[in-house]
């Protein structure tokens, strides 16, 4: 079996047992990129050089110092990496090294981690479809001439194309699970505050959760016991005890209350979508889990919500790009012409929109009207959430209403491009965690993804589930077929 195929808990037994090495296993990832990186352009920076020389350097006893010991994994690119470059796929930051390393990649590098390289992503984690990377288009694995989804859809593609060993992606409205269920992945995104955002570039700071994008549900778990905990550097980190979130992997749902909400199977679904969604949930009805019909009845104005807080977010916190202190600068005869044209140079059309709308939001007489009644709508959709976990134990809804689109189908419409995330956007708002499974192929034979969402810091209700799920069918074996051809 080629080496970069592995899953992350498979390649670490192998490294513990001594069957293969860490230099072994990252040469074959990195080969493994160079034969397909070229058509389907996950990656914004490669660290090859880097990658080689720490897993070279590594003995039998650093290769059991932790769980990912050895294993290499890739790094969504608005997370800060030390003395490596951190573009968020934006020219305004095209040169950017950052001084410091974030919490998380600081917690991989302390379990022995091998990062292979930073992904490609919609600039500032502003997007759908990666089609708003001023780098590139990442390309899905499964057909060449569709999306991977976004933001994060470098991680997943890399994910999916066995460009690595497992990765992180971030998740603002669904930047993790929509193209982990476009790319036919697992994508998981923790309770807000589990995991530390320091060292994530910010887009919307309430709505920003860092999480791991893998190969199975286990890989995740294992993932998530590394990333997770409080963290003081980030005032918004829960001081919760971390359990062991693999220890209700392979527990029986035997009784497992599951939500199905009403509101979720849209009108204009794709049948193909809503076909596999119905037949996941009759077969985690097989394995004892008892449906309930529920419903989620504001979360019809989660989109609507979302863009207002989203982007007023995005408006305060992308005010720091300047071209004083970091990152393009291009002068000007003045000063707030130096800010206007290094902007004007430096952000994408999708970053400029989303600024324009959330300055308008927050100016002075429509304040009130818009971002007050928003996040009025979000305490409203968190109870709709709260009282209906109160009846069951998890929520089972389809990730996205139609599997990956076609490069270009989307991008003169916006609302159509943000309609994409309209079942994965609530949660963000909620603060709740949700996994991304596959649990089915379309007649095109594209991903489909279904999703599952707990309780407030109940990650372990939400992956026992899965678990379940995942194992009682073969979904997540599947793999695309990259033939020479295409590359």
């Amino acid at each position: 079996m080629e080496l970069y195929k592995l899953g992350l808990s498979e390649a670490k037994k192998a490294l513990d047992k001594g069957e293969i090495t860490p230099l072994e296993l990252t040469d074959a990832v990195l080969g493994r990129i160079e034969s397909v990186e070229g058509a389907i352009g996950a990656y914004i920076t490669i660290t090859g050089e880097q990658a080689r020389a720490r897993a070279g350097k590594m003995s039998p006893e650093d290769i059991k110092k932790g769980p990912l010991s050895g294993v290499p994994i890739a790094i969504k690119d608005n997370i800060c990496t030390a003395g490596i470059k951190t573009t968020c796929a934006s020219a305004i930051l095209k040169d950017f090294v950052p001084p410091y390393e974030s919490t998380v990649t600081r917690k991989l590098d302390e379990q022995g981690y091998i990062l292979i390289g930073k992904t490609n992503l919609d600039e500032f984690a502003m997007g759908s479809s990666t089609e708003n990377s001023s780098v590139r288009q990442t390309m899905n694995p499964w057909d060449f001439q569709r999306v991977p989804g976004g933001s994060s859809g470098g991680s997943a593609a890399a994910v999916a194309a066995d460009e690595c060993i497992a990765a992180l992606g971030s998740d603002t409205g669904g930047s993790i699970r929509q193209p982990a269920a476009f790319c036919g992945v697992v994508g998981f995104k923790p309770t807000y505050g589990r995991v530390s955002r320091y060292g994530l570039v910010a887009f919307a700071s309430s709505l920003d959760q860092i999480g791991p994008i893998t190969k199975n549900v286990r890989d995740s778990a294992i993932l998530m016991n590394c990333i997770a905990g409080h963290d003081p550097a980030d005032s918004t980190s829960a001081r919760m005890d971390v359990p062991d979130f693999t220890s209700s992997l392979g527990a029986e749902i035997k009784g497992m209350k599951v939500g199905i909400p009403k509101e979720f199977f849209v009108d204009g679904m794709d049948s193909a979508v809503r076909e596999a969604v119905e037949a996941a949930i009759n077969q985690m009805e097989s394995l004892g889990a008892e449906p309930v019909e529920i419903s989620l009845p504001h979360s019809q104005y989660a989109v609507a919500a979302y863009y207002i807080l989203a982007t007023s977010e995005a408006s305060s916190n992308l005010a720091r790009y300047d071209g004083v202190r970091y990152g393009l600068r291009v002068e000007g005869d003045d000063l707030v012409e130096m800010y206007q044209k290094t902007r004007k140079v430096g952000f994408g059309s999708e970053v400029k929109r989303r600024i324009i709308l959330g300055t308008y939001a927050l100016s002075s007489g429509y304040y009130d009207a818009y971002y007050k009644k928003a996040q009025q709508v979000r305490t409203l959709i968190r109870q709709d959430f709260e009282e209906a976990l109160k009846k069951v134990d998890v929520i089972v809804t389809p990730t996205t209403p139609a599997p990956a689109f076609r490069v270009g189908e989307k991008t003169e419409d916006p609302l159509q491009m943000y309609l994409t995330d309209i079942l994965t956007i609530s949660l963000n708002l909620a603060g709740l965690p949700g996994i991304s499974i596959p649990c089915g192929l379309t007649p095109e034979g594209l991903p489909v993804g279904l999703q599952i969402i707990g309780r407030s810091f109940d990650e372990e209700s939400v992956f026992k589930a899965a678990y379940a799920y995942e194992q009682s069918t073969e979904w997540h074996m599947k793999r695309p077929l990259i033939k020479a051809a295409q590359v």
